[in-house]
């Protein structure tokens, strides 16, 4: 997608745009395609990469060239992270793992007055952000938190189902496959570690509770999902914010889950065998006459197996595969609306195109409202919907997500949401 100049979308949305855009963890995993998928619109003036790696930041910029440039950035530095981001237009955060900063760097940008887009899908985090919507309120400033894939793009879709499909939305299903990504950091390792630990919310019978993924209470949920044609996989429950943002926007749901798994499927299993052995703390234990974090030997070993799996797999490429299932009343009909996306760039590319798209819809002054809101808070989701297609027409491609209705005897219909 990013290798593809899109002047064509440029002129086809807007005339002349001169937004300034900073990305915190431009050169990461997800921030390095973001970055190349906002640079290739046209529609920035200025670019700036946010990083720890200066060395792999700037190597971004010079490979992109023109108006990205790169600045190294400890967000854990609240005075430099706040004084880095002033005169931007819109920030992108796509530096984790959110649990430990995404409410600090949220903090940080409101404080410095500047719009802001993360991709976080931490729920507990997403608790913290959320206060600081009256902060964000009297600074003028708009965040939208939790804008990648899932949460993200989900959110949007479930949205367009009950706003534009169905008469009532009573049920929602969000799963999600993804695996062979070329890169993962450590904050990607301790963003599972953190969800196999936490108390994971689900909303059921209308009422939100809790269960732990690798307990008797989220087994009970575990379920094998067919993904967009690539096979059958089990699904984990996942502490993803969908769960505790949807119910506050769609008044009529009685039921949310979100379940998902990584590819390989052994790579998935040696991460919760790390878990279930204890060997994930942050207190430091002796080895010999070091000290070490038993979560830092545990990513440091997983991520050291990961190659040798990835192999062993015959996984060559990254894929991934977002699916979402609306259930409603239609004309007094109880039916499903399923939404299916399939990304060949995995993880890194799922997430970083909505969030890339959703930096530059929020920099043209598409979002109005002021304060801190999760997808389906602020964003319009039919325009949000025709404003991707837009981008993908440019380029001669059809919007990657494909839809239908199931009714009540079994039958399936597919829907065109352009």
């Amino acid at each position: 997608i990013y290798s593809k100049k899109n002047f064509l979308f440029y002129h086809l949305v807007f005339s002349v745009i001169n937004m300034k855009i900073f990305i915190i963890g431009g050169a990461g995993t997800v921030g390095s395609v973001a970055t190349k998928i906002i640079h290739s619109t046209g529609l920035a003036s200025e670019i700036v990469i946010g990083d720890l790696n200066i060395e792999r930041a700037e190597m971004l910029a010079k490979s992109l060239g023109g108006n990205v440039s790169a600045v190294k950035l400890d967000i854990s530095d609240r005075n430099s992270l706040i004084e880095a981001v002033k005169g931007f237009d819109v920030v992108l955060n796509t530096a984790g793992p959110f649990y430990k900063f995404g409410p600090l760097v949220l903090d940080a940008v409101i404080e410095a007055g500047i719009n802001y887009v993360d991709i976080c899908d931490d729920y507990d985090a997403t608790i913290k952000q959320l206060e600081l919507n009256d902060k964000a309120v009297s600074k003028g400033v708009t965040a939208l938190i939790g804008m990648g894939s899932s949460p993200g793009i989900a959110n949007v879709l479930v949205k367009f189902a009950a706003d534009h499909l169905l008469d009532k939305a009573e049920s929602v299903g969000i799963y999600h496959l993804h695996g062979g990504e070329e890169y993962e950091g450590p904050a990607v390792i301790k963003h599972r570690i953190h969800a196999m630990m936490s108390d994971v919310p689900v909303f059921l019978d209308g009422e939100l509770k809790t269960v732990r993924m690798l307990e008797e209470s989220g087994k009970a949920l575990e379920e094998d999902v067919e993904f967009c044609g690539l096979g059958t996989y089990r699904c984990y429950i996942y502490p993803h914010p969908e769960i505790i943002t949807l119910p506050r926007y769609i008044k009529t749901l009685k039921k949310v889950v979100n379940l998902g798994t990584v590819l390989p499927e052994k790579y998935f299993r040696l991460i919760m065998d790390f878990v279930r052995l204890g060997i994930t703390g942050e207190e430091p234990i002796k080895v010999g006459d070091v000290e070490v974090k038993p979560i830092d030997f545990a990513v440091s070993y997983i991520l050291n197996e990961r190659p040798k799996l990835l192999e062993e797999a015959g996984l060559k490429q990254p894929i991934g595969c977002l699916k979402i299932v609306v259930e409603g009343i239609k004309d007094d009909e109880r039916v499903k609306y399923v939404f299916e996306g399939v990304s060949s760039g995995g993880m890194g590319e799922g997430t970083a195109l909505p969030a890339a798209l959703a930096t530059l819809y929020m920099g043209m002054g598409k979002i109005k409202e002021k304060g801190v809101f999760p997808p389906e808070g602020c964003i319009d989701p039919l325009d949000f919907v025709n404003f991707i297609g837009k981008f993908f027409t440019s380029m001669g491609e059809e919007l990657p997500i494909r839809a239908y209705m199931i009714d009540s005897s079994g039958r399936k219909t597919e829907i065109k949401l352009l």
